[in-house]
């Protein structure tokens, strides 16, 4: 982190694993932004049958490469981006982010291979169905629950399977308890 230029970590893994409790538990240890891929979910209008039947379809890459990747490439110094809002089912708040020695970019889809080339470092946080209902369930209730059983979570399981997201990270974290269990660990770039 004592380097020129950010480090910039993928967190990726299976909803309910513990992404956003580690970027958060990094950012209040670390001088470190974070960006959410929640922040990118497709708007209404863009949500098309084609577009959804693709692995990862379902997160706006093509507004992320030119809000956050392209930025982060060209060194940006600073750089903004819009939210999108679940709740308005619109982009909202402008959110600024600021270089600092750490940047984590939290959240399923962040490691699609349409943005790998940016990363020093990736990891995929797991966790056991089990454990992962039970966490949604508290977090989210059991009507939401019963959407990513049916809707979200075979889409994050396509999206793994098609570009083996799991296997092509470098850190493999198990997020049953925190902090979590390191489970492997690959050379980076490996």
């Amino acid at each position: 982190m004592k380097r020129k230029r950010p480090l910039v970590i993928a967190l990726d893994g299976r909803c309910g694993s513990g992404k956003s409790t580690l970027s958060r538990r990094l950012s209040d240890t670390y001088p470190c932004s974070v960006i959410h891929m929640d922040d990118f979910f497709l708007r209404p209008e863009q949500r098309t049958e084609e577009r959804l039947s693709e692995a990862g379809g379902n997160i706006d890459y093509e507004r992320f490469e030119e809000e956050v990747i392209r930025p982060l490439r060209e060194g940006k110094e600073w750089f903004e981006y819009r939210r999108y809002d679940c709740s308005l089912k619109r982009l909202s708040k402008t959110v600024r982010i600021q270089e600092r020695p750490l940047i984590v970019i939290e959240g399923v889809y962040s490691c699609h291979p349409r943005f790998c080339g940016v990363y020093d470092l990736k990891i995929f946080m797991d966790i056991d169905r089990q454990e992962q209902k039970t966490r949604i369930q508290k977090r989210s209730g059991d009507r939401m629950l019963s959407r990513f059983i049916h809707e979200w979570i075979p889409r994050e399981e396509a999206y793994f399977d098609a570009f083996c997201i799991k296997e092509s990270c470098d850190i493999l974290l198990d997020g049953r308890s925190f902090p979590p269990v390191l489970v492997s660990c690959q050379e980076a770039g490996g």
